[in-house]
């Protein structure tokens, strides 16, 4: 009984097709009904209900001890009683795992774009281009198309540089040649080149003093101070906060091209000069030098959101004053947002930016950009 258990053993041992590397439960030959377990385990027995030559049924239970060979060529022994449970042999390779990963890799598409301004005032000639980030990052086809809602007004090119043409409002609109549903605009604004003139070095538009990154002041001029007129202003808007009983005083007026330089030059020293250029103006561009130009109170991020800088965000314009860079305008004015910088302009002037919602820049239709 024992040989042609045996027997059939070898038969199942030998049809057995190895899965990868975990058991694969039990297998049944098909001119058999004798179970055979497989797993991971180190031994395999066979229970089987044999056929006498008598015809009677005879359940066999007996301890075997059968050797099988593995894929490292080692010979293990197969125990078990009732159940038969034989070594598994093999893994896949490392190669095919990474086949594997490999070809379920799909490539991303664009799904957002975002640009570094969102709206532009430029004068007729002008030109400004935005700067394009396309997510995610693994996109592969990042190419951008570039379109105009009115080129009588501003042109684009293939990379995004801004034209203005004529006067009038656009929308510049940039689309992700991958995935064209998704895209960013920019509305721009054009106006008629401004009234400039110039004396002795120093420039006006419309009749304001202009001191940007893109009109500097000779280093001779120099008032002394604040103007007669700018300071008197000053006290009135003092009186007007301190009638509501908000304290504004004045932590820095004038300074001298010379006196500019050394400070612009220490912080470059300190910072760099690019992040020195979002905060600090280099001598001869510095509106402290017009002597219409008033730092108030802590001249830090602190000063964000006190009582006095809402104050003089709501109420300067009443006094001839703006503040002259306001937030979300730093892509235009050049210069990071400073509650407590403003600058006198007149109260004609200042009410009409004020109420416009647009900085200086935007206002008089010139740009701040430095050129060296």
């Amino acid at each position: 009984m024992k040989k042609d258990i045996i027997r059939k053993f070898a038969a199942v041992a030998a049809c057995f097709t190895v899965c990868a590397g975990t058991s694969c439960g039990k297998v049944e030959r098909p001119d058999d009904k004798e179970n055979v377990t497989v797993s991971g385990n180190d031994s395999a027995t066979a229970d089987a209900s044999a056929t006498t030559a008598d015809g009677s049924s005879e359940n066999q239970s007996e301890l075997l001890t059968i050797p099988v060979t593995t894929d490292e060529n080692t010979s293990q022994a197969a125990t078990s009683a009732g159940t038969e449970e034989l070594p598994v042999s093999g893994q896949p390779s490392e190669e095919a795992s990474s086949q594997t990963t490999a070809g379920t890799t799909t490539a991303s598409q664009v799904s957002d774009i975002s640009l570094t301004f969102y709206d532009v005032t430029l004068t007729v000639g002008g030109s400004k281009m935005p700067i394009v980030t396309m997510s995610p990052e693994t996109a592969e086809n990042k190419k951008e198309i570039w379109t105009s809602s009115d080129e009588k007004i501003a042109t684009v090119d293939s990379l995004g540089n801004i034209k203005a043409v004529g006067e009038g409002k656009c929308t510049i609109t940039v689309k992700s040649a991958d995935n064209p549903a998704v895209s960013a605009s920019v509305a721009v604004t054009v106006k008629a080149a401004p009234e400039e003139a110039v004396a002795d070095g120093v420039t006006y538009i419309q009749g304001i003093l202009i001191a940007n990154k893109t009109y500097a002041l000779p280093a001779s001029y120099n008032p002394g101070g604040l103007t007669n007129e700018c300071y008197s202003a000053f006290m009135n808007l003092v009186s007007g906060a301190a009638a509501d009983n908000i304290n504004i005083y004045c932590s820095s007026g004038f300074r001298s091209y010379e006196t500019q330089r050394q400070i612009y030059n220490e912080y470059v020293a300190k910072d760099g000069q690019a992040k020195a250029d979002t905060y600090s103006a280099r001598a001869g561009h510095s509106e402290h030098q017009t002597g219409l130009a008033i730092d108030c109170n802590i001249i830090d991020d602190s000063f964000t959101g006190t009582p006095e800088a809402i104050w003089l965000e709501n109420n300067c314009h009443k006094y001839g004053f703006i503040v002259r860079y306001p937030k979300g305008k730093d892509h235009i004015t050049g210069y990071k947002y400073e509650p407590w910088h403003i600058r006198y302009i007149g109260v004609e002037k200042a009410t009409a930016v004020y109420n416009s919602g647009l900085c200086l820049e935007e206002y008089l239709g010139i740009t701040s950009q430095y050129t060296y």
